[in-house]
């Protein structure tokens, strides 16, 4: 499974971006899909999950009411809508994809295969 992640870039506080996702090699619509991030000097966390089907989603509380996810599985993409960004949103941006049914969405050790990243920077 190859997941290629694109969007990123430099923002200002306040503003948005959308990262997307692009997933091959294998059937799309049979993986959940998860978003993480990991600022300089800190461990990757979770930021957003959806469902196989895309009828459950899942936020860290941090991002709440401000990033929304989502797919498209005609199209094998998985986005991630970041709203009112943050200077604390500043971090490497990766896309993730698991089998479901396979524990806690929030730990990036339930999640197989991942992409390469895409770096976004808030400026205050």
């Amino acid at each position: 499974v190859q997941l290629q992640a694109s969007g990123g870039g430099l923002v200002q506080a306040g503003g948005s971006l959308r990262l997307s996702c692009a997933v091959s090699g294998r059937t799309f619509s049979s993986v959940d899909m998860g978003w993480f991030r990991q600022a300089p000097g800190k461990e990757r966390e979770f930021v957003a999950a959806i469902s196989w089907s895309g009828g459950s989603t899942h936020y860290a509380n941090s991002v709440k009411g401000r990033f929304t996810i989502s797919r498209d599985n005609d199209k094998n993409t998985v986005y991630l809508q970041m709203n009112t960004l943050k200077p604390e949103d500043t971090a490497f941006y990766y896309c993730a994809a698991r089998n479901p049914f396979t524990g806690s969405v929030y730990y990036t050790q339930n999640y197989g295969y991942w992409g390469q990243g895409t770096q976004v920077t808030v400026s205050s």
